[in-house]
Order: structure tokens, then sequence, then C-alpha cells
């Protein structure tokens, strides 16, 4: 299948409407650890620009914000920007982190997040059908592109039969993991699949390299990089693990996968959001996306450049990424 033909296909299923129905959920959280809250700061905290000062212009209603992230860049946007943004505001703020993709959009539903940040509108999408939940998408963040990185081989180059490769066990995520396999010709799927639903019985042709995908959960990834020869990691669990995105062999073309906030239907009017969309949307925090995180894409509305670092791959991976950029 055809690179152009996948990038052709990702833009037509995501201006479709019912997206929600296109992506299976099958994670497993079961053994998950519990998820971990941060201290609420003691009054309001100064931030470290000029832009915002402390005027106590809060939700009369809602004057505490929980927001519930996965651990890592995510994590980080609020604890250096985000939260002392708000609380110079006058609301008081409290990170939750998680380390799976089931819970955050659980506790959302119940009440005891007001906001998450972790995931992208496929995925939301399906897990609120599947689950019956009342959840609605409400702002994009700068999000890390997934990547191919080093395992026990360190070039693209160093491809062969009977090798290895990780890859994310949530199916939304593998999908997109089968889609960078083909796209470098490791593997070749079949025509006129749905490239974001994709599995392993849509793989045509695996016999070029006979390769054992082996699927992890997501955080365990950065972890098993010595196990298996290359390894496909999402972009926040590769930063939190200290690997730079620069130092991918290969990142995804697409733009389908930037990332959203997600809160309860029924506080999508709320004050509190607004000022939570206006945080992760002002020029102070562009600036330190665009300082802290290079490479990542970012948000549409923010009309700047959202093409990720191109990766550092070999010259026959490096032309399908900037053919697919163009799309």
């Amino acid at each position: 299948m055809k690179l152009t033909d996948i990038s052709r296909q990702v833009a037509t299923a995501f201006a479709a409407v019912g997206v929600s129905g296109l992506v299976l959920v099958g994670c497993n959280n079961s053994s998950a650890p519990e998820a971990n809250k941060e201290p609420v700061t003691e009054g309001a905290t100064e931030t470290t620009t000029t832009e915002t000062v402390a005027t106590s212009d809060i939700d009369p209603e809602h004057s505490k914000i929980v927001i519930g992230t996965t651990e890592g860049d995510f994590a980080d946007m609020v604890r250096n920007q985000v939260k002392g943004s708000l609380e110079a505001q006058g609301y008081e703020v409290e990170l939750v982190t998680f380390t799976d993709y089931v819970r955050p959009n659980i506790a959302l539903s119940d009440g005891d997040l007001d906001i998450n940040i972790f995931q992208h509108k496929p995925y939301l999408d399906t897990f609120k059908k599947e689950n019956n939940l009342d959840l609605v998408e409400v702002f994009q963040v700068p999000t890390a592109p997934l990547g191919i990185y080093t395992g026990k081989k360190t070039k693209l180059d160093d491809v062969y039969k009977g090798m290895s490769v990780s890859a994310p066990n949530d199916p939304s995520n593998f999908a997109r993991a089968l889609v960078m396999m083909n796209e470098l010709g490791w593997i070749t799927l079949k025509d006129n699949i749905d490239p974001l639903t994709a599995s392993k019985s849509d793989i045509a042709d695996n016999s070029k390299y006979d390769i054992k995908i082996v699927e992890l959960e997501a955080a365990q990834l950065p972890r098993a990089r010595d196990e298996v020869d290359f390894a496909i990691i999402n972009g926040n669990y590769a930063t939190d693990a200290g690997i730079k995105l620069t130092e991918a062999l290969f990142q995804e073309p697409s733009f389908a996968y930037v990332n959203w906030s997600a809160i309860k239907t029924a506080d999508k009017d709320k004050k509190w959001v607004k000022d939570v969309t206006n945080a992760y949307n002002s020029e102070a925090f562009k600036k330190y996306a665009h300082d802290s995180f290079p490479g990542y894409k970012y948000p549409k509305i923010w009309g700047a450049d959202t093409a990720a670092t191109p990766a550092t791959a070999s010259t026959t991976a490096t032309a399908p990424v900037a053919e697919a950029a163009a799309q």
C-alpha cells in the first residue's frame, strides 16, 4: 500500500462524519498503579512571565481546577507554565498524572478530574462511544509524534530478516505503528484499508523482513528498548524517558494525531474552561512550547508551522516524510 494512498485515507477518514466508530479500544489497566496527585500550591503562585498578573478573575462557581495528564510532556506543560498562569489568575490548580490511557477518561467522567490532556481525537471518540461517556474535546496541545527509535540496532539500514520491533499495544497507536512500518517498506499493508484501524490482519506481506512485532503498554516501551531491535514509542513517553525526539530514526508524517484536551460536555460553556483554553493558547505558553518542545506538532489554531522536525533517518526514509507532509 503506497504512502500517498494512506495519507489521503487518513485525511478522508477524519473528514467523515462518525469518526468515533473508527478505532477500537482494547487497553488493559488491571495492573496499573494509582494516579499520582500533586499538591495544590498554597495561595496563588506568581508566574515567571510578565504577561499574566494576579487578578482573581476566576469562575465564581469553580475556583479549583483538577487537570489530569499522562506523565511526561503534558504534565510538564501544566507544572512549568499553565499551573502558574491559572494560579496567578486566582485559581487553585491540582495536577493528577496517570501511567495508562484508560483511567484518565474514566476519572473525568466520574468527576475526579475537571479536564484531561493526553489523547488524540480518534481515541477519545471511540473510548467515549465504547464506554458511553459524555465527553467532548476543547483545544489542541503541542504533541510529540510517534517515532521509531534505536534498540539493539542503531540505524534503519541495520534491518534484517527476523528482527523484532516493539509497538504500543492499544489499537489506535498500534495502527499508527503499522502505517509507519508500511511507509518504510518493512511491511506491506492491504490495499484500501482504513489506516486508523489497521491491525495485524491488515498486513498483506511481512515476508521481506519477517518482523516479530512485540506489543507492549506504551509506558513500557522506552524501558524495553534493549530487548528489541527497534522500538516504536509514543512521543510523550519518549521524552519522559529522556529520549530526544531528534534522536528518532523516523517519525510519523501524519498530522491526524495532534492531541486534544477533554472535558464533560456539560462544562463546555463554563468560564473556567475558557480560562484554561486561554492559558494554553497564550503568547507566553506558545513561547514556552516552542522553546521547550522542539520537533513537536503544534495546534492548528496557532497558525504556526506544525511540522515536526525532520527525522534523522536514512535517505530512503526521509523522502516519504517530505512527501506526506506536503499532503
